[in-house]
């Protein structure tokens, strides 16, 4: 079915959601009719594992969206397990023959921000695009060039990385000090602080 036809369909439902909605919470009837529709909608779309603040973020981003813009947020990918995340990490190293290249696409599940259930797969495209540009106000940020999908929930804006793996490219930072008794410089490995680079 056309996409435009299915987004139609479920801001009509979520109107005719509304007066259960409403007596289920009067003040969050537009919540909860949202949340509702939705979930018919997406119907594969799974929440639990997500961190609660996360979650509301979430939950708040895509009710605007709805109800203010004609917008539908749904989710594709949120938590995933640490046995999940190896597996698709080992997956993705097969198919593209190296770690490296693997870790442009997927993380290990030590790096990983679905696995700490912060991060957030997002669709339509449209909808991605609305949580991009709104998404700020709910501490919900795209994180990847190379991944238009991606979210994640931080309480202030992380830095915007090309693609997952930089992360850990850039935890190892090279620094040239100079030695004040010899004049030359001599260099130093820092381990820089990835809590905030993972996906």
């Amino acid at each position: 079915m056309n996409p435009r036809v299915l987004a139609a369909v479920t801001r009509v439902l979520a109107v005719a959601l509304l007066p259960a909605a409403f007596l289920r919470s009067p003040r969050r009837a537009r919540y909860f009719a949202c949340q509702w529709a939705l979930g018919l909608r997406f119907p594969a779309e799974d929440l639990r594992g997500l961190t609660a603040a996360t979650a509301r973020a979430f939950t708040e981003a895509r009710t605007l969206a709805f109800w203010r813009d004609h917008q539908l947020i749904g989710l594709t990918c949120g938590h995933r397990d640490a046995a999940l995340q190896h597996r698709m990490f080992m997956e993705e190293v097969r198919r593209t023959g190296s770690v490296a290249a693997a870790r442009c696409r997927v993380l290990p599940p030590d790096e990983s921000s679905h696995v700490s259930g912060i991060a957030l797969d997002v669709r339509p495209t449209e909808g991605a695009r609305w949580l991009e540009e709104h998404g700020a106000a709910f501490g919900l940020y795209r994180r990847y060039d190379n991944e238009w999908w991606h979210f994640e929930h931080h309480w202030t804006p992380p830095p915007r990385l090309p693609y997952p793996g930089v992360a850990a490219e850039a935890a190892t930072v090279v620094m040239s000090v100079p030695d004040p008794r010899s004049g030359r410089s001599q260099s130093f490995r820092q381990a820089g602080g990835r809590g905030s680079l993972q996906r």
